[in-house]
């Protein structure tokens, strides 16, 4: 069923149910208001004729009725009977006997004071006439023609109301939820428009307040997510495809121009360590490119424990001189981070390592006596660690480009493909932690890492 739809039957329900509840209040409380006035009229009229029988000497039971047979205000049918206290009939205009009395009814008025009841369309009412010496039963029957007349035209009325109120609840319903829902087909217009060819586009967002514009502006903020992410990705493989088209050519145009003729076995030993160096980076390459693609998932998969980053910086210090002899690498702990409980943070040991050994080594790299200062503090239960060298230095304007994949700065002459950074802010960033590098071209670079303690 359609939203439009929908809102129309709960607009017709909830005005159906407001029309029903009131036509029944309506109809029932001048149901009650037309009884009781009606009662009202019964008894004065019952009181009125016992008093001139009983009050007035000079009235007895047939002049009373002749009275009241000419008297042009009666009620509708009217009947009055008149009892004295040994029961005996004292007034009766009942000629043919409609109203019964019974004792019961008799001795329900004495002692009650007043009884009302109905038979057939006639309301009854009987009441205790007290006189000075004596207690009077008057039992007065009349049928409210007008009034009853009148409830029945009051129930077509609420009847009529109640069926145009729904055709007009129906009416408007489906207009009003239109107009409700017409932003939304705006969007969903908008949004067929858009395509992997047009992320471009942006959903309207109308007066910018409503619940429609909250919508608008959060499917603008996922195209522009999308946007970012698809232009990222179309980089990444065009700057993926250079960098392994470069060994792989290299490889190629090796092997063939072995292949051209025989050739010394020095040569054959040379071309195939050249070969061998040029698969070295591009498998270097692959793996780093498989490390990127993982880490940068929105929900990485992270083997976290606790783990001592002093301890994974002395490791990683030790692997990379290994490979590398005239690496010097110092690192020296404040009075902050002596207390070993204030060195550990939770994290993949795998990744951080990565991320810790490349920029050891773009520091070690870049810098014409190969070392780096590497410190760790504690502030506030917050561990830092700061890696400063005296290089190259990044130019300002290569600074805001500096996590882009492949991205490599204009001062840059060293082997490389612009990857190392970019990892290891992915890292940093699936880590909770805050990277931030400050660098001045030929004075060197300050990297500050920041984790949270537990």
């Amino acid at each position: 069923m359609q939203i439009r739809t929908r809102l129309t039957i709960q607009f017709l329900l909830f005005g159906g149910a407001v029309m029903l509840i009131a036509s029944v209040a309506i109809y029932v409380s001048s149901a009650g208001f037309r009884k009781d006035d009606f009662y009202n009229r019964i008894e004065n009229k019952a009181i009125n004729t016992a008093r001139l029988l009983i009050e007035v000497e000079e009235i007895d039971a047939g002049l009373l009725k002749k009275i009241e047979a000419d008297n042009p205000i009666g009620l509708p049918e009217e009947k009055i009977i008149i009892l004295n206290y040994r029961n005996d009939t004292l007034y009766s205009s009942d000629d043919k006997g409609e109203i019964s009395i019974t004792d019961y009814l008799i001795n329900s008025i004495r002692l009650e004071g007043r009884t009302k009841f109905t038979h057939g369309r006639s309301e009854i009412l009987g009441l205790l006439y007290t006189e000075k010496y004596d207690r009077f039963v008057v039992i007065a029957a009349a049928t409210d023609h007008d009034g009853l007349q009148k409830l029945q035209n009051l129930r077509l009325i609420l009847f009529v109301v109640c069926l145009t109120s729904l055709i007009l609840f129906s009416v408007v319903g489906w207009f009003f939820a239109g107009k409700a829902l017409e932003p939304i087909s705006g969007v969903v217009g908008k949004v067929e428009e858009i395509s992997i060819s047009s992320l471009n586009l942006r959903v309207d967002g109308g007066n910018g307040t409503d619940e429609i514009a909250r919508l608008a502006k959060t499917f603008n903020k996922m195209l522009e997510r999308l946007e970012y992410a698809f232009k990222r990705q179309k980089d990444f493989i065009s700057n993926a495809s250079h960098e392994l088209r470069t060994p792989l050519t290299s490889i190629n145009g090796q092997l063939e121009v072995l292949l051209m003729k025989g050739r010394p076995e020095t040569e054959y030993k040379n071309a195939v360590k050249s070969v061998l160096e040029d698969t070295r980076n591009l498998t270097d390459l692959l793996n780093r490119l498989l490390l990127l693609t993982n880490t940068s998932y929105e929900n990485p998969n992270i083997n976290s424990k606790p783990l001592r980053v002093d301890e994974m910086l002395w490791q990683t210090k030790e692997e990379l001189q290994k490979f590398n002899k005239d690496f010097r690498i110092n690192i020296s702990l404040s009075s902050s981070a002596t207390d070993p409980e204030k060195i550990i943070i939770q994290g993949d040991e795998y990744l951080l390592k990565t991320a810790f050994a490349n920029i050891m080594d773009n520091a070690c790299k870049f810098s014409d006596d190969h070392s780096v200062e590497i410190r760790l503090e504690n502030k506030e239960n917050r561990l830092i660690i700061y890696f400063e060298d005296k290089g190259i230095g990044i130019y300002e304007k290569d600074l805001q480009h500096i996590f882009a994949p492949f991205h490599r700065g204009e001062n840059v002459n060293a082997p490389g493909h612009g990857i190392g950074l970019s990892l290891v802010s992915q890292i940093i960033k699936n880590h909770n932690g805050f990277i931030n590098i400050v660098s001045t071209a030929g004075k060197g670079t300050s990297v500050e890492l920041a984790f949270l303690t537990p």
